[in-house]
């Protein structure tokens, strides 16, 4: 390099270095030209770096080491973020100077590239920060752009709601949404409007829609307490939630909520929001509305609730389907507590007052929660009130069902097929229970309605079998045929058709009525074909058989399919005399109105059978009990008369019996149409029968007082007080054994009752499945013995005489009695030491 100074003019003759008109280039700034374009491409890969550390830290969450990698770059270039006089001076002219401070060879770093270096970092924090807040900002504004407006949310009613009764007026069952009336202003308790504000909303009054204060409590305290504890949401966000917006729990919709919370408050008055809400607000149990809930739970209209029913309600709202007191009465009852020591606190009641109040009997008006077993009956109910009275609004039904017998019939049939059902490949069971006039006293639809709604007394169709045979005999007692008219048991064929007894043998001449007994297939066929086809099926028709019934010679033998519910019909109608006899379940219907919607007609029309030919039928399906094929039916003491009906391959058991007050239908078989391990009609149904009528004699003869169903006279209330809450224990309990219940963690032993396990505990658990049980102490205070009750009934004097245990030394004279019983019957463990 020339040590000349570029500053001089050139020497005169010297030789040019250039061309003609170019600069002369200087090697010094050529090479800080490339060092600069080093240094920025250097600062480009340090801003990568960075860069990607910020974003993969914020990413990952880890807020501190975000921190830490920023501030270690502030600290290590103290002037980030401020020009310095360096960074804007002008390059000097001439050669480029090195510091003494920068070592020898290293290059000048200029002010715009410490720059470049360093406005990203700062703009990429910036960023962190800004883009969730525009974010935030972008949602609002959508959220504001799409809303819905007020009012566009109908809540799905569901359909109609159904309060079935039994036939003595017990309340036992409920259906459908319960809507009541919308309430006015007038309506409307001045109590409730104070508990509601108080447990929901303490500054209803004052704020605007939206409570920026209950938020900040709210926050502060789910902060402070692990989880999610109190909503911040006022009466009025809960309102427009109601009726404008959807349930979804997104930031939208609260973004949404609180917008049209600030619309409805400048649109409507704070009592129409809270009249509003109250209207639309849901109790529990199928229960929409204020009034809904009042007459759900109570009985009652609104305007008529008490200060201790108000506050129970009032506490309802924030977990109805938990607190709801049909199903957690203890827990519904502490929350109406709560509500009234709030209004204490809000100045709405005196303290005085709230003591009162919880002093006071609470009465509820409906059952702790629908038995499973009644679910089939009630699945037929709700068609049958729809087609009697299809009416808006609620009703309530009253039905023939007993519920004494319809337990009966349930536990009879647990008990029964559990001890046989699979050893003898029985799936599953149904039974219908009515009396002469054709009510259903009982209905067990199979072994489980959880596991299967598809009620087999009803819906199933099966092939009837010798159960056919009521007809044909019939047919024939009406055509001159007697119980002793005699006719051979031999081969015989119609047509192509063949048919075969059961046992594959001949027994020779016989009189009709020892061939109805004993179920000869021969003779059931020469009937038949004697009278015609035709007219037995026009004798079936007359009884109530509605099914297709095909004019062939094996319809004699039971080849048409039925269900168990017209054949139990029909022979109700031999019972009776009058026929058809009309099945019915609905007594009466009542609505809104002081004036029944429906009342059954006390009386019904009907032909009257011939005398001689039914009392020649009652005398043949006595026989079949008395030593025929149906003797496992046979209940000392008792007249009783029936028939047995088996299929092919053992795919279908029948037996139908009676005595002189009840008709019972019997059906055993597996869904799938499988065979059984040889179930015919004799066997596991005629026991069911036998079981069931042994013990229901004395269930009617004990029975309650039935109320005018004439008069659809409304059921009685069903008293709680919480004096005997406080020392007693309500619920749905798990069984250890039959003799111990455990509620929501306390365990109580029933008095008198040494409990046992296995299969009888789990038939225990199945009959208590989501029923509520109430114990109380006995002589032994709380921590002794309890006696508990399950729908008016004492639970341990039900397992007693089930067999479902053995009764213990303290045992009163009562269960004593029971356990003797179930002796005597040998059912239950006793059943096993035959």
């Amino acid at each position: 390099m020339s040590n000349a100074d570029p500053r001089r003019p050139p020497s005169p003759g010297a030789s040019p270095q250039v061309l003609p008109g170019k600069a002369v280039p200087d090697e010094n700034e050529a090479e800080q030209t490339r060092a600069a374009a080093r240094e920025a491409a250097a600062a480009a890969r340090t801003f990568g770096h960075h860069l990607g550390v910020l974003v993969s830290s914020a990413a990952r969450g880890a807020g501190r080491g975000t921190a830490r990698v920023a501030g270690t770059l502030w600290a290590s270039r103290p002037s980030l973020g401020r020009r310095t006089p360096q960074d804007t001076a002008p390059p000097p002219a001439g050669p480029a100077r090195v510091s003494s401070a920068t070592p020898t060879g290293a290059p000048i770093r200029p002010g715009w590239i410490t720059g470049l270096r360093r406005r990203p970092i700062r703009l990429a924090i910036l960023a962190l920060v800004a883009l969730p807040a525009a974010a935030l900002a972008g949602l609002v504004v959508y959220s504001f752009a799409t809303l819905p407006p007020l009012g566009g949310v109908v809540p799905e009613t569901g359909q109609r709601a159904l309060t079935v009764e039994a036939d003595d007026g017990r309340v036992f069952a409920t259906r459908g949404t319960f809507q009541g009336q919308k309430l006015t202003a007038a309506d409307l308790p001045p109590r409730m409007a104070q508990a509601i504000i108080a447990i929901e909303d303490r500054r209803f009054r004052s704020h605007w829609g939206v409570d920026p204060r209950g938020l900040l409590r709210a926050l502060w305290r789910n902060a402070t307490g692990g989880g999610i504890r109190e909503g911040a949401s006022t009466i009025t966000q809960q309102y427009v939630r109601l009726t404008s917006l959807t349930q979804e729990k997104t930031l939208r919709r609260k973004i949404q909520e609180a917008f049209l919370a600030l619309r409805v408050e400048s649109t409507m008055s704070k009592d129409e929001i809270l009249l509003g809400y109250l209207n639309t607000a849901y109790f529990g149990a199928g229960a929409y509305g204020l009034d809904a809930a009042a007459r759900r739970y109570f009985g009652k209209g609104a305007k008529a609730l008490t200060l201790p029913e108000a506050a129970m309600l009032a506490g309802l709202v924030r977990a109805p389907s938990q607190l709801a007191p049909t199903r957690n009465f203890g827990g519904a009852k502490e929350r109406a507590d709560v509500v009234l020591q709030t209004m204490v606190e809000t100045g709405a009641i005196t303290a005085a007052e709230a003591d009162k109040a919880r002093a006071q009997t609470i009465t509820l008006r409906t059952p702790p929660e629908t038995p499973p077993g009644t679910n089939y009956f009630l699945d037929m109910v709700s068609g049958e009130a729809k087609r009697l009275a299809d009416t808006a609004g609620d009703v309530t039904v009253r039905t023939t069902l007993n519920l004494d017998l319809q337990s009966l019939a349930e536990g009879v049939v647990a008990r029964r097929m559990d001890a046989e059902g699979a050893k003898k490949k029985a799936g599953q069971a149904a039974m219908v229970v009515m009396n002469k006039e054709g009510a259903i006293l009982a209905m067990v639809g199979g072994r489980d309605y959880e596991d299967s709604q598809f009620n087999r007394a009803v819906q199933a169709k099966r092939q009837a079998g010798s159960l056919f045979k009521l007809f044909v005999y019939l047919t024939a007692y009406e055509n001159g045929f007697t119980p002793e008219t005699v006719l051979v048991d031999r081969p015989i064929q119609i047509g192509d058709w063949e048919p075969q007894n059961s046992t594959g043998r001949f027994k020779g001449a016989m009189p009709l009525r020892a061939a109805f007994a004993q179920s000869v297939n021969t003779v059931a066929a020469q009937l038949a074909d004697e009278v015609g086809i035709p007219a037995v099926i026009a004798t079936a028709r007359r009884l109530g058989v509605t099914s297709d019934l095909p004019n062939v010679p094996s319809l004699a033998l039971g080849s048409a399919e039925v269900t168990l519910l017209e054949m139990t019909r029909a022979y109700t109608g031999v019972l009776a005399g009058l026929v058809p006899v009309d099945a019915y379940s609905v007594h009466a219907i009542r609505g809104g109105a002081p004036q029944p919607l429906y009342v059954r007609p006390e009386a019904r029309g009907g032909k009257a059978l011939p005398t001689e030919p039914r009392a020649m039928m009652l005398e043949s399906l006595q026989a079949v009990v008395d030593g025929g094929t149906g003797k496992a039916a046979r209940v000392s003491g008792m007249p009783a008369g029936g028939k047995t009906g088996t299929t092919q391959d053992y795919r279908d058991a029948w037996f139908v019996g009676m005595t002189p007050d009840l008709i019972v239908g019997v059906w055993v078989g597996n869904d799938d149409n499988s065979s059984m391990n040889r179930v015919g009609g004799g066997d596991i149904p005629a026991s069911l029968f036998h079981d069931f009528i042994q013990r229901a004699s004395a269930q009617m003869a004990r029975g309650r007082k039935r109320p005018s169903a004439a008069r659809a006279e409304p059921a009685p209330a069903r008293e709680v007080t919480p004096a005997a809450t406080a020392t007693a224990i309500r619920g749905v309990p798990d069984v250890i054994d039959t003799g111990t219940l455990a509620f929501r963690g306390r365990t109580v032993r029933l008095l008198g009752v040494d409990g046992e396990g296995g299969a009888l505990a789990r038939q225990l658990a199945r009959y208590l499945r989501r029923r509520e049980v109430a114990c109380t102490p006995a002589a032994g205070g709380e921590t002794g013995p309890l006696r508990c009750q399950i729908d008016g009934d004492d639970l341990a004097a039900l397992i007693l005489a089930a067999g479902g245990a053995r009764a213990s030394e303290d045992a009163p004279a009562d269960l004593l009695a029971a356990e003797e019983q179930a002796r005597s019957e040998r059912v239950g463990l006793w059943g096993r030491q035959r």
